[in-house]
């Protein structure tokens, strides 16, 4: 039974956004001419070797991966948040949406230069990856489909290499260290490291004292 000392704390509301701590990820596709779009996104998960995206319908990645499915998923951490804000509010689409242009995107055709990062080659995509992000996975879009209301897409993504920093991988293992790895967490529009380890899971491979 469920007691009214268990439910006063609680009330109803209705927030206009539910990013309730994602990890911010940089996505590298390809343009129409060859170049190439850098966007970030705070909607991804991943469960094996798949990671699906939710993507705005107007932008230019979507456009992108509709026709072009190579595709690098970078992930930042907390110290390059003001990277990824200097990309907030730019745009690879040209001209620019009209809902997009309403909230303040500018059209930016070399985002890499505007944010202050360094595209480097991959190795079985045609995009480049993010030098300074500390995880960078090299993927293909292999099915695209609308949300149940048409207004984002989901894109389902099989990874194809993954690049990590020596500095956070467990010596002589193919395991992230999670003590030495953190995420950038965009949480209800502000961003967000992790705070310090409460456990670990009872299948974790790289368990650690406590």
């Amino acid at each position: 039974m469920t007691t009214a000392a268990h439910t006063s704390s609680h009330i109803a509301i209705t927030p206009n956004i539910l990013y309730f701590g994602t990890p911010v990820a940089l996505l590298t596709t390809e343009n129409e001419d060859g170049s190439v779009n850098l966007a970030p996104v705070s909607s991804a998960w991943a469960l094996g070797q798949t990671v699906v995206l939710g993507l705005g319908t107007s932008g230019r990645t979507a456009a992108n991966l509709a026709t072009r499915p190579d595709l690098v998923i970078s992930l930042p951490n907390p110290g390059l948040w003001a990277a990824v804000e200097r990309l907030a509010p730019l745009t690879g689409a040209t001209p620019v949406p009209a809902a997009k242009r309403a909230r303040g995107y500018r059209y930016e055709p070399d985002k890499f230069a505007a944010a202050g990062l360094t595209p480097v080659p991959s190795e079985t995509v045609r995009t480049p990856r993010v030098a300074e992000c500390p995880l960078q996975l090299e993927a293909r879009a292999r099915r695209i489909s609308p949300d149940a209301e048409g207004h984002f897409l989901i894109v389902e993504c099989g990874v194809t290499r993954v690049h990590a920093d020596r500095n956070i991988v467990v010596p002589g293992t193919q395991h992230i260290d999670p003590t030495l790895w953190s995420p950038l967490i965009y949480n209800f529009r502000h961003y967000q490291g992790l705070g310090p380890e409460l456990g670990h899971c009872f299948n974790s491979e790289t368990p650690t004292e406590r």
